[in-house]
């Protein structure tokens, strides 16, 4: 069987290189040929060597050659990762992609091409990197009643945070040292803002739950405000930050999901808190399996590669035994409705800067408890320069109430900023 293969860059380098290391691994893996790897230039040194005439920079002509039978698309970004697969479909080629931008955002177009023309879509290393979760919530968890799925999908953001954690580092200073290392872009936006959670997180919830999640209705807030002061509050009340990719049932509305990213402190004692460094993990409840928590390396060529693989050997099978996977296939139709924020009922954490003068905490608690918003702790902790701390704690409370009561509390004179607010697990 003939793969086609799209990008030789980190993933595709090591998705060769695996292929290329037969020893040990899966019998069904030596029926492969890497035919085809379509590349920008091939001038460029690479870490692996391929037959002559295997590299093209026709990327077009592997993904419409009728000799190709599975195109792996490892090149990443919207476009022309999208193009590219519409062709390979149009084609009736098999797609193995680890390109989570794409398949959120247009996976509703490529999973309704894939199913007319009859072929599949794998997309395990899309999330999580080496981690198997994908499969797993669409076969071993299928059965079950996902209430609850919630991860540390992105490695940049949770290194940064558990740097800052264990070093006491500023943000800025940790996110330079994570580009030096090459943990993190040139441009980390997509990182550190929760873009790329936010990507992993549709994808999640859509298999979760079992309906197309549109992209734009994911709620994403990234990590550029978590300061110091936050890391050290969070310790002493039991807390970790991390940023977390959420999605769960509504309380009181089972048909309304919320599909969010978002900073937030996590107790010490939750399984998520210990996972640090680049790694990633996540953590799926469901009916009647109870927690079941899914961890490993979250990116990197060989875990990468490693699922991409799997994906391949997948479709291998499927081929060889010429019979349909209906749990392999994708057949969502209808959207899930993703409610908006302001409907989210949280925990919250608020650190106010405020001039000193009698009264304050009175005046805070009574702006919240105009919007109902009940307090675990309120504690002035010290002062910066002439202005006084002050550290909220919240239970739960509708993100909306919790709003409102800032609006009125930023009117009191005795109010100099509000320099941070997440929300808690």
């Amino acid at each position: 069987m003939k793969l086609g293969i799209l990008g030789l860059g980190t993933v595709g380098t090591g998705t060769v290189q695996l292929l290329s290391d037969l020893a040990g691994r899966h019998p069904l893996l030596q029926e492969l040929e890497i035919y085809r790897v379509g590349v920008q230039s091939l001038d460029r040194q690479r870490d692996v060597k391929l037959p002559e005439g295997v590299l093209t920079t026709d990327l077009t002509a592997i993904v419409t050659d009728p000799a190709v039978d599975i195109v792996v698309e490892v090149i990443g970004g919207l476009e022309p990762a999208r193009s590219l697969i519409l062709q390979a479909i149009a084609h009736g080629k098999h797609i193995v992609t680890a390109n989570k931008a794409a398949i959120a955002r247009f996976g509703a177009e490529i999973f309704t091409k894939a199913n007319e023309a009859g072929v599949y879509v794998m997309l395990e290393a899309a999330v999580g990197g080496g981690i198997p979760v994908i499969q797993p919530l669409k076969q071993s968890l299928s059965v079950n009643r996902i209430q609850t799925v919630t991860g540390i999908v992105n490695g940049t953001t949770n290194y940064i945070l558990s740097r800052m954690q264990s070093e006491g580092s500023d943000f800025n200073d940790v996110l330079a040292d994570a580009q030096k290392l090459g943990y993190a872009e040139a441009d980390p936006t997509a990182d550190v803002d929760g873009l790329d959670a936010g990507d992993k997180i549709a994808i999640l919830a859509s298999l979760a739950f079992g309906g197309r999640i549109n992209r734009d209705d994911v709620y994403c807030e990234g990590i550029r405000q978590v300061s110091q002061a936050d890391i050290a509050y969070a310790e002493k009340l039991g807390f970790t930050i991390k940023l977390l990719a959420i999605a769960q049932r509504m309380q009181g509305n089972s048909a309304k999901l919320s599909v969010r990213v978002h900073p937030t402190l996590v107790p010490k004692a939750h399984p998520l808190a210990s996972v640090n460094g680049v790694n990633n993990a996540i953590l799926v409840a469901g009916e009647p399996l109870g927690q079941v928590m899914f961890f490993g390396p979250g990116a990197g060529a060989g875990a990468t590669a490693s699922a991409v693989c799997a994906d391949i050997l997948n479709i291998v099978a499927l081929l060889k035994t010429k019979s349909p996977h209906p749990l392999l296939a994708c057949s969502h139709q209808h959207y899930c409705e993703v409610a908006p924020i302001a409907e989210l009922t949280t925990r919250f954490y608020v650190r106010f800067l405020t001039k000193d003068r009698p009264g304050v905490i009175g005046k805070l608690g009574t702006c919240f408890g105009n919007y109902g918003v009940s307090l675990e702790s309120i504690v002035q902790t010290g002062f910066q320069g002439k202005l006084a701390e002050i550290v909220v704690v919240t239970y739960d409370v509708t993100e909306s109430d919790f709003r409102s009561s800032l609006t009125e509390i930023r009117t009191l004179e005795a109010i100099d900023s509000i320099p941070s607010l997440l929300r808690v697990l």
